[in-house]
């Protein structure tokens, strides 16, 4: 079965006025456009456009056959940073969530980090050139370099300075200690991001003060600015994934992408933000292992279509390029899907059913239908599905 879907994008203030408008061919509203979900999370389920193919359901959320679907497709459009944040493994989801409800914490209480039992891994698909994140620690090695280049001529050189040399040591523990430090309300942080940013102000050609005074021009004077020099920034092209695990800290800064996750609200922010960030539990879940922010490689099962398949159950993204040189691509369903179209027109056509999408349209696919043909014209379609 083949149900069309839509929805209407949420106005977080770091959203863009244009960018999904652009994407999906939809008149701007005026207002920020941020994030359009297309799943059953009752954040904001996605509306059901013919309710009597589903039952008489208006949203995914409210239609028994799509109420617990385990991933979220959204289009995302940043026009300035979002809060540093991580998210928990299963594990630590499912204890911290038990743990919160014997304390007595209401569901909405803004005491909780957990919302519910899950973990909520992630993915992004770039789609503007670039797209633009913060992803990971990197090795503090490299952090204290970029630290001393600000302190070099600056005024509060020896600030900056002292809080380098901090960063020398078992890359695990430093980076912990710094974090600690950083987030825990210590009068000196300030001096400290005060320092930085002066320093940032005064070096342009430089890309660690590019995110320095990105960050401050959003988040004055917020600790996070000074932590951001602690993670890789990742510069994506279009056509490129990055994948965040769970205790991945990260942070997308600006740009346009489609992003899959694991459908959780569990948030453990980490600054760059005037929420609450519960310094203990966010340590507690982080992976101080420094990395290397490198794209998520793509798998090729067929003409036209790539796959990206991270390591959790819960989703994967399939994307079909059909046109010149391919005429149809087939996409086997692990599950219950959801198509979106972002150019073109095509024909998707499974077991049972098939439905035509055209830029800005799209369409959960029942798992009965088996494999979807993708044919009938030129253009790209989106799959997400869980991971089987």
């Amino acid at each position: 079965m083949f149900v069309r879907i839509g929805n209407t994008p949420r106005d977080y203030a770091w959203g863009s006025t244009t960018a999904i408008a652009g994407l999906l061919g939809t008149e701007p509203s005026g207002s920020p456009e941020a994030e359009l979900w297309l799943g059953a999370h009752p954040g904001s389920p996605a509306r059901v456009l013919d309710p009597a193919l589903a039952d008489g359901a208006e949203d995914l959320a409210a239609w028994e056959r799509t109420s617990d679907l385990p991933y979220l497709l959204k289009v995302l459009a940043a026009d300035g940073p979002l809060s540093l944040q991580a998210h928990p493994s299963p594990e630590q989801a499912r204890a911290g969530f038990e743990r919160e409800n014997a304390a007595g914490l209401a569901p909405d209480s803004p005491d909780r980090n957990y919302k519910d039992p899950f973990h909520k891994p992630e993915l992004i698909f770039a789609l503007s050139d670039p797209f633009e994140a913060l992803c990971g620690f990197r090795d503090p090695a490299e952090s204290r370099v970029a630290l001393e280049r600000l302190a070099e001529g600056a005024a509060g050189g020896a600030v900056i300075s002292g809080f380098a040399r901090t960063l020398d040591g078992e890359p695990g523990t430093v980076l912990r200690r710094a974090t600690e430090w950083l987030l825990g309300g210590d009068t000196d942080v300030d001096l400290l991001v005060a320092e930085v940013v002066r320093a940032a102000r005064a070096l342009p050609e430089d890309r660690d003060a590019d995110t320095v005074r990105m960050l401050d021009d959003a988040f004055p004077g917020d600790p996070g600015i000074v932590l951001a020099l602690l993670l890789n920034r990742a510069t994506l092209r279009p056509g490129e994934v990055l994948y965040l695990p769970a205790g991945n800290i990260h942070a997308y800064l600006r740009g346009l992408g489609i992003e899959l996750m694991a459908a959780s609200d569990n948030v453990l922010r980490g600054g760059l933000t005037r929420k609450r960030i519960d310094v203990p539990e966010l340590v507690s879940v982080l992976d101080f292992t420094p990395i290397h922010a490198t794209p998520l490689a793509a798998r090729h099962p067929g003409p036209g279509v790539e796959e990206f398949r991270p390591d959790v159950p819960d989703f994967r993204l399939d994307v079909v390029h059909v046109g010149v040189g391919v005429a149809s691509a087939e996409v086997p369903l692990t599950g219950t899907a959801i198509a979106l179209c972002t150019e073109g027109a095509l024909e998707l056509a499974g077991g049972n059913g098939s439905v035509t999408l055209t830029r800005g349209e799209a369409a959960l696919i029942t798992e009965d239908e088996r494999t979807v043909t993708v044919a009938s014209g030129a253009g790209r379609l989106f799959v997400a599905m869980p991971n089987a």
